[in-house]
């Protein structure tokens, strides 16, 4: 049982740490991996199973992908650096 549970945990993890990956900008990648692990979290406490957690971590993965989205999309429109510096 213990087992199943530690390959379940690194699953979920690989599965935040691929679509991070995949995402665009530096805020798009942090909420799409901020949001995979804590719908991973939240799955597994309402369903308790693997299919809750696997499809938490989908759900919060894509919420937070999105709204990291956003926040590149509005960084990019005020023309900020990364580091937060306004373009002249």
């Amino acid at each position: 049982m213990l087992k199943t549970r530690t390959w379940i945990s690194a699953a979920a993890i690989g599965t935040a740490a691929l679509m991070a990956g995949c995402a665009a900008g530096p805020n798009q990648q942090l909420g799409a991996g901020v949001g995979a692990l804590g719908g991973a979290v939240v799955g597994n406490a309402i369903g308790g199973n693997t299919a809750a957690t696997v499809g938490g971590a989908a759900i919060g993965g894509l919420v937070g992908n999105e709204i990291g989205r956003q926040r590149d999309q509005q960084n990019y429109n005020n023309q900020y650096y990364p580091d937060g510096r306004r373009r002249y």
